[in-house]
């Protein structure tokens, strides 16, 4: 696992469709000394198996929603000491039959555990309420609420105008002409099947572009920030060497707060500062040469792959 260390916020190489991260001196001291996070001491010993070079949380948290394939629910945690805050984010299990039996309002007892590729829950049980401690509610209204006027494929690309890793202004004029393929990201993300797959898989679809021929390689790549506040153009211009984006090919952009929320919107992408950092969802999309919404994909199963023969597709 490569660490990179710049002023006060790091990266790890982690190869994820809710995501959070936080700024934190104990995080730095710990990649500092080669570890990427500090363990939680553990409330028990586990009768699962550890998985190689997975990180272990035990931690407790109310069960906030299930979802229909009946492996992932979604939980409120408790702040996890040396790894991240209190939030609400979707976490799936190995082994569907620990949460079979739960229902939304159940308190947990769980472990969390992580990797470099994945996250997942284990030694799921219930417990009583009252061993369930979050940070007081400070409810805010959610960044991006509206859902109404949600993008489509077959829609045009609504035009946008932010600034990219360089200090220069882009818009949608400056991929006319070019497919182009465009997902939403932030820097401060230590979960590795969030936004640094994200990243990863363009690291990855770059090379495919530089090899390939046709539309292929004449595609460009954009990666918008859900953290404008934190993530300045200089903030994605090391985040950008780190993945070693060619200017030519990968862009990453910022915007002012409105111009983010209106693009998230646009592609119905949950963006909520909670807990000092961003919940979100993901979406990832391929725009045509001519600025119409070719493929839309949600969440993050999609592979560099995948990606690479739509664009093919698309222009045959």
């Amino acid at each position: 696992m490569q660490i990179k260390l710049s002023g006060d916020f790091f990266w790890t190489d982690f190869s994820s469709d809710f995501n959070c991260c936080v700024r934190s001196t104990t995080f730095i001291k710990v990649a500092a000394a080669g570890c990427a996070v500090l363990a939680l001491t553990a409330c028990g010993r586990s009768t699962q198996p550890l998985a190689e070079n997975a990180r272990h949380y035990e931690t407790h948290g109310i069960v906030r929603g299930l979802a229909p394939d009946g492996r992932t629910i979604d939980v409120e945690h408790e702040d996890i000491h040396g790894f991240m805050p209190s939030m609400t984010m979707p976490l799936s299990a190995r082994n569907p039959q620990e949460i079979g039996n739960m229902k939304v309002g159940d308190a947990i007892a769980f472990r969390l555990n992580v990797t470099d590729q994945e996250v997942w829950i284990d030694n799921v049980k219930k417990i009583s309420a009252s061993e369930v401690h979050l940070p007081a509610s400070t409810p805010s209204p959610p960044v991006s609420p509206q859902s109404s006027a949600r993008l489509r494929e077959g829609d045009q690309m609504p035009s946008f105008s932010l600034t990219n890793q360089n200090g220069e202004r882009i818009s949608l004029d400056t991929f006319r002409g070019e497919p182009f393929v465009l997902t939403f990201v932030f820097t401060r993300c230590p979960l590795p099947n969030f936004c640094p797959r994200m990243s990863n898989n363009f690291e990855e679809l770059q090379t495919a572009i530089k090899d390939g021929s046709g539309a292929l390689a004449e595609t460009r790549l954009l990666s918008v920030t859900l953290d404008p506040d934190y993530d300045s153009p200089k903030v994605l211009s090391d985040y950008a060497a780190f993945h070693h984006a060619d200017r030519k090919i990968w862009s990453f952009a910022t915007g002012d707060e409105k111009e983010i929320d209106s693009l998230t919107r646009a592609f119905s992408v949950y963006r909520q500062t909670e807990g000092g950092t961003i919940s979100h969802g993901l979406t990832t999309a391929l725009i045509d040469k001519d600025g119409k919404i070719d493929k839309i994909w949600r969440g993050n199963a999609w592979t560099p792959r995948e990606v690479a023969e739509a664009i093919r597709a698309e222009n045959e």
